[in-house]
């Protein structure tokens, strides 16, 4: 459900861990005496093909008695900045915590190894929280580092002049990733906020050729990421609605859309509470800094081999349009912005009303003393 399931399927680096084991560890922790191995991998916002990259390297050392901590999370890039900039930074240091940043497969494995003991937090999109609950998993969500998805809906350069409004999508091919894809349900949730018709439009699961599929026209129009966004508005197509952009999302969806946070397993929740609230001010002075330092300083922050190849001063061009819009000034969840996740899923089928708890998967009061 998340971006990177609807963007990134080529991705390599899945978690694998030892069961917990409560008898042994307490609270059911991973067993730290077993086995534990994970490959990691990734294809970069830059098309720079799959690299492998894991938090490490880089920043300062460990303070020694620091707690060591596993958060695994989709390796979507502009997911990752935020989480890499605090590290390297020194914030997770400094709370006196030695984290491993672990890249998977999406949002979903990230979840499963959370779900599964094989690390101590999961960052990943809400939509796979949602439907992680959904599924019984029992999980808080307790910290936010990103406030919008994602993607955004442009027009085929064939097709700019004659797409202007969302209504216009009626009658027409729009391509997504796939069906219930988190691209899917977003689109569901602008044509209803727009009171389009979405019995008209006709959608087209192209999986992750969206960029040539809208580039040669094969569809109207389609939900696409960047650097995708940026080439196709260079090729003559034309951005209808930018989910990445605040005031766009405040437009067409009525205000911010829950994306990139933290959860826990709800059973350790009470006795990691001062732990998660220093991990809570850890991200939130991480947040401040990919707010504020000079592009150059932020793509420094990142593992090398996710952007190998790639190109950087784009790349720095995408964070500076963007951060402010995409990361939070703090890490507290905003309740309103997560229900519009949880309206959009509803739209789409995926939710039935009422299926998810809301007050009980976003832990308000966890990282407040």
């Amino acid at each position: 459900m998340g971006c990177c399931e609807a963007t990134n399927p080529d991705l390599q680096g899945v978690v694998s861990g030892p069961a917990a084991d409560p008898d042994r560890t307490g609270g059911g922790r991973p067993d730290p005496g077993a086995a534990w191995n994970r490959r990691t991998a990734l294809k970069t916002l830059l098309g720079a093909g799959v690299v492998v990259a894991a938090g490490g390297g880089c920043g300062p050392r460990p303070r020694d008695g620091a707690t060591p901590l596993r958060l695994a999370f989709c390796g979507q890039l502009l997911c990752v900045v935020p989480y890499e900039v605090t590290r390297v930074r020194g914030h997770f240091a400094d709370q006196g915590f030695d984290v491993e940043l672990v890249y998977t497969r999406g949002g979903n494995a990230a979840m499963q190894a959370l779900v599964g003991g094989a690390v101590d937090y999961a960052g990943t999109s809400f939509d796979v929280a949602l439907q992680a609950a959904a599924n019984g998993a029992a999980i808080r969500r307790v910290a936010s580092t990103g406030r919008l998805p994602l993607f955004a809906l442009a027009a085929a350069p064939g097709r700019a002049a004659e797409l202007d409004t969302v209504s216009d999508l009626e009658d027409r091919t729009v391509g997504i990733s796939g069906l219930g894809n988190a691209d899917h349900a977003l689109l569901l949730f602008l044509l209803d906020q727009a009171g389009a018709d979405a019995g008209r439009v006709r959608f087209a699961a192209v999986g992750t050729n969206l960029f040539d599929a809208l580039r040669i026209g094969q569809v109207d129009a389609a939900m696409v990421q960047e650097p995708a966004l940026s080439l196709i508005i260079d090729a003559g197509g034309r951005e209808l609605v930018n989910f990445m952009e605040l005031e766009e999302a405040r437009r067409h969806l009525g205000g911010a859309y829950e994306f990139m946070g933290v959860a826990v397993r709800a059973g350790e929740r009470d006795r990691r509470l001062d732990e998660m609230r220093r991990l809570g001010a850890a991200l939130e002075r991480g947040l401040a800094d990919t707010r504020t330092l000079p592009p150059a300083a932020v793509v420094a922050a990142l593992p090398a081999a996710l952007v190998a190849g790639g190109d950087v001063g784009q790349l720095e061009a995408i964070i500076e349009r963007y951060r402010l819009s995409l990361y939070p000034e703090r890490v507290a969840t905003d309740l309103a912005a997560a229900e519009r996740v949880v309206r959009a899923q509803e739209i789409a089928g995926l939710l039935a009303p009422g299926q998810v708890e809301l007050a009980t998967l976003v832990d308000a009061d966890a990282l407040h003393g």
